[in-house]
């Protein structure tokens, strides 16, 4: 038998909740590649940036594609001789998450190793950096896209390189053409060094 009232618990999901939904099919259906930098001069470095990258592969919406191999490096921006070197990778990602989650969970990987931001420049237990998002070009003060000092640093040209050696960065150029302007000095490959895939 009908009941004879509709449930006053069932309501219309508004237009917009639809639209948003849809939009976020849309995205589920079509993941973006998305490319982070991990760098670490605390601590055991090389354990905390597997470490990273094991947790952003057990992100959802989220799958490390590719690892670059590791680079030492001296710090930047600070006086030589006042921190130790840091060790550079960059990933390569396939995400269905949008720059602003993907930059949320960036940051809880680096909370989750104890990253602290006392100054700028800071020696850091781990920091995990978005470079570069499809070909998302934004000024957005809280997430730049792409990286707005990407193009001058060779610790992150390098490793990127040599994982996509067709890369660009949107309004800078071919990845390859800004290293070789740049030079490799002081970005030295550690061959002993070897970071993996999430399992």
């Amino acid at each position: 038998m009908k009941p004879t009232q509709s449930d006053p618990t069932v309501q219309p999901v508004p237009a917009s909740v639809v639209e948003t939904v849809d939009a976020a099919d849309t995205t589920l259906s079509n993941p973006r590649w998305a490319v982070l930098a991990l760098g670490a001069n605390l601590g055991n470095r090389l354990e905390t940036l597997q470490g990273a990258i094991d947790a952003l592969g057990d992100t959802p919406g989220l799958r490390v594609k590719a690892v670059s191999p590791v680079y030492e490096t001296a710090p930047w921006g600070v006086e030589p001789g006042t921190q130790p070197s840091y060790l550079n990778a960059v990933a390569l990602v396939r995400t269905t998450l949008p720059p602003s989650s993907l930059l949320e969970r960036a940051h809880a990987v680096e909370e989750a190793f104890h990253r602290v931001r006392e100054e700028r420049w800071g020696a850091r237990t781990i920091d995990v950096d978005i470079i570069a998002y499809a070909d998302v070009v934004s000024e957005d003060p809280v997430l730049t896209l792409p990286h707005p000092r990407a193009h001058q640093r060779a610790f992150v040209l390098a490793p990127w390189h040599d994982v996509d050696p067709d890369a660009r960065i949107p309004g800078h150029g071919p990845v390859a053409e800004l290293l070789a302007a740049l030079g490799r000095e002081g970005v030295t490959p550690r061959a002993d060094l070897e970071l993996r895939l999430p399992e």
